[in-house]
């Protein structure tokens, strides 16, 4: 519908400064994602070293990020700090991390009430401007003031440009009444940064390992966590899909435990969160991780497939089509490259599947190959179920020591199969419903029940027991329990 405008009549709808900045507040960054979104704007300016530090003082603590990249004059910091800066349908550089023109401002504003942050280009002047939530509220007017927290005017002396970011009246991270000698509250605070540094180390991981630029961590620098271990050699690689031109699609399968290079290999591949939680997508764009460990719709988490983690480039110019979210934490596929994306990670679920299962080994029969299950791999009736292998040379073995010793071979069988029962292949039959598992004893031979039946209870006749005692017993042991009536009957 086209509307005429030269002759329609207008009214003002500016929004409440007051109401909207706690709008902004609300958008729902967690303090990794919040700090992770400064540091994109660090890269977009040119950095070659970005500082996080945090300065603690109880609840005026302060948090500091920090980047030598090339600065902003008096007037780009006022256009850097206002909301909704750039328009997010405008075309951007391939390069370009932002797309909303909001990242500063809700990032921060969801931590803290006051945004300062302070700039210079090379040989220029020292510029700052302060967002004060608290002065917004009492002029509900869109307006930044002059001010600068103590002891930060001399913060980018030692650069020749760059910028810095102070956030102070942390409401959202610690409470203003929190006292300097607060042990119990100055360890979380402690604690949710090293979740922070984790998670820097996660998403930053591709620029770190480029040595585009270098990230410290209160002085000490930020080593590169790389979710698909790329110096293992046990290390599965699938082959690359491409979606159209701006999209590519890569598997990895990591190796079972214990096919990992060492014990710290294992434990660092296994993240923040666990192997089972970091199955699944990761989705990148600009070569800066948006979204880590998720199956976007397309599949559910399970224990089978916890080594299976699949990486998913983007151009920028998909950001609309992807419904990218502010945080740049969330991705949703558009419905043309679902069923792609779902049948790619059908086929790296299934390698992944392999692994869990068998650890290297195999449990069904290869044609041409010597290898002896103890354990074999049945279908009958669309109902599956593992018997033990009675051409197993083991079993062979067991039944020559029986005759000399059959104590030590019971003993013996018994405990290799306690060992070898194949847990993991049963639950991942069982979580992926391919066919109802065969019900105990449903095809075997009655009379073989019976016979042991009856040999167990004329025993216990002869260890004393009555005959109502004896048939009592079978009846609480399995799996004679299930057969009552052949109880019942026994003389």
């Amino acid at each position: 519908m086209n509307i005429d405008f030269s002759n329609i009549q207008t009214a003002s709808a500016v929004p409440g400064a007051a109401a909207m900045i706690e709008t902004f507040r609300a958008i729902g960054y967690s303090l990794e994602t919040a700090v992770a979104d400064i540091i994109d704007n660090s890269i977009s300016a040119g950095a070659r070293n970005i500082y996080i530090n945090r300065v603690w003082r109880g609840g005026e603590s302060m948090i500091i990020i920090k980047d030598d990249g090339c600065g902003m004059s008096d007037e780009e910091i006022i256009q850097a700090m206002r909301p909704g800066a750039q328009n997010p349908l405008e075309e951007r550089s391939l390069t370009d991390l932002g797309r909303f023109g909001l990242g500063l401002k809700t990032a921060s504003f969801s931590q803290c009430r006051n945004l300062t942050v302070i700039s210079k280009k090379k040989n220029g002047n020292v510029n700052f401007w302060t967002w004060n939530l608290d002065y917004v509220a009492l002029t509900n007017r869109w307006e930044l003031i002059r001010w600068l927290p103590d002891e930060s005017e001399n913060m980018l002396d030692d650069v020749d440009s760059g910028t810095v970011v102070i956030w102070s009246n942390l409401d959202r991270v610690l409470p203003s009444l929190t006292r300097v000698d607060d042990e119990s509250a100055k360890r979380k605070f402690s604690e949710a940064f090293d979740k922070v540094k984790k998670h820097l180390a996660m998403t930053f991981h591709r620029f770190l390992e480029d040595k585009s630029f270098k990230l410290y961590w209160c002085s000490h620098e930020i080593k590169p966590w790389n979710p698909f271990c790329l110096n293992e050699k046990k290390l599965q690689i699938m082959p690359t899909d491409y979606i159209g031109n701006d999209i590519a699609v890569k598997g990895y399968i990591l190796p079972h435990k214990n096919n990992f290079s060492s014990e710290v290999a294992y434990k660092n591949a296994e993240g923040v969160y666990g192997f089972s939680a970091h199955q699944g997508f990761y989705v990148y764009r600009g070569n800066r991780l948006l979204l880590a460990g998720d199956w976007l719709g397309l599949m559910r988490k399970e224990e089978s497939y916890k080594l299976v983690r699949i990486q998913v480039d983007l151009q920028n110019t998909v950001d609309s089509d992807w419904q990218i979210d502010i945080k740049k934490s969330k991705a949703y596929p558009p419905m043309g490259c679902r069923l792609q994306l779902e049948s790619y990670a059908k086929r790296a679920c299934g390698l992944g599947v392999e692994v869990y299962k068998h650890r290297g080994r195999i449990l069904k029969h290869r044609a041409g190959s010597d290898f002896q299950p103890l354990w074999s791999e049945k279908k009958k009736d669309d109902k599956w179920y593992f018997v033990v292998n009675r051409e197993h040379s083991m079993i062979k073995h067991l039944k020559l020591l029986a005759k000399e010793d059959p104590d030590q071979a019971i003993e013996m069988l018994l405990k290799f199969i306690e060992e070898s029962i194949p847990i993991k292949t049963i639950y991942v039959k069982e979580a992926q419903d391919e066919c109802s598992q065969k019900q105990p004893y449903s095809d075997i031979d009655v009379s073989v029940i019976k016979s042991m039946m009856e040999q167990i209870y004329h025993n216990q006749i002869l260890d004393g027991l009555t005959p109502e005692q004896a048939r009592l017993s079978l009846k609480y042991m399995e799996p004679f329990n299930e057969y009552e009536d052949l109880i019942d009957g026994l003389i």
